[in-house]
């Protein structure tokens, strides 16, 4: 499972914490409507990479949670509620399918919020043995103007009912030796591997990781920490870069792809 999965499963339990510990009374059950307008998110995924868990989190302004903030004082917030489902395979190759409802139901009116969902490899360890799923391939939507508990880059805003996305990814290996070592096959792709949209109306999403596995990145990292010494990154291409960044260059990686490309 990719650490944004681990990540997210521990928001989840906290939220569902939250809920739970705010008022023994109250009844903080789903009940959708079986006719109930829906989201439908599609994803178009190939043999080597696998859907992770989709996380989704729902608010009502009914069943508010009090938190406190560093100095303690009181805040009143929309309660959240959260779950994850794994996304259904489908007859065609290649194709997972999961459908949400907008509005959940129950005494507290829950309103779909976001959604986070992504992809991640099936087995990494074609990459040599020992090697684990790293990070990357991680894309949010959010359904209102409340931030979700994942949170990560710009949103871009998205009109209309129909969200499409289309995006590329490099495999991304990664050697780390400070804490213990580590092998990780990632993904690099745009947004630095996460993609945030604020798509209030968005009904279709459609989203199709296109992996172009043929073009490997790896990188290596300090054996120790050293002022000066950064990860050392290996292009396809035959260069080597090392200048403070902790991922890839995407636009790089594009442009290596491309250039290639327009030889053949």
């Amino acid at each position: 499972m990719s650490k944004e999965s681990l990540c997210m499963r521990a928001l989840l339990l906290s939220i569902a914490t939250v809920i739970s510990t705010s008022g023994c009374a109250k009844d903080y059950s789903m009940a959708p409507r079986p006719d109930g307008e829906k989201v439908t998110l599609t994803m178009k995924v190939s043999d080597e990479l696998e859907p992770d868990p989709v996380s989704v989190i729902y608010r009502s302004a009914l069943c508010q949670s009090v938190f406190r903030d560093g100095d303690e004082r009181p805040e009143t917030l929309d309660g959240h509620k959260g779950y994850e489902v794994r996304p259904l395979p489908q007859t065609d190759s290649g194709l997972y399918k999961t459908e949400l409802y907008i509005n959940g139901g129950g005494p507290c009116d829950w309103r779909l919020s976001s959604v986070v969902f992504g992809i991640n490899y099936r087995a990494p360890n074609r990459f040599g043995k020992d090697v684990a799923s790293g990070t990357g391939g991680t894309v949010i939507v959010r359904f209102d103007e409340n931030n979700p508990p994942l949170s990560v880059g710009r949103a871009r805003d998205v009109t209309g009912s129909n969200l499409r996305i289309v995006t590329d990814y490099y495999p991304w290996v990664n050697e780390n030796f400070i804490g213990g070592y580590t092998k990780r096959a990632s993904l690099s792709g745009e947004g630095r591997g996460y993609l945030t949209y604020k798509a209030h109306q968005a009904r279709n999403i459609y989203f199709e990781p296109v992996l172009h596995s043929d073009l490997v990145v790896t990188s290596v990292s300090p054996k120790k920490q050293i002022i000066g010494d950064f990860i050392r990154f290996y292009y396809p291409d035959g260069t080597i870069e090392s200048n403070g960044q902790s991922m890839p260059d995407f636009k790089k990686m594009q442009n290596i792809r491309l250039s290639a490309e327009a030889k053949k």
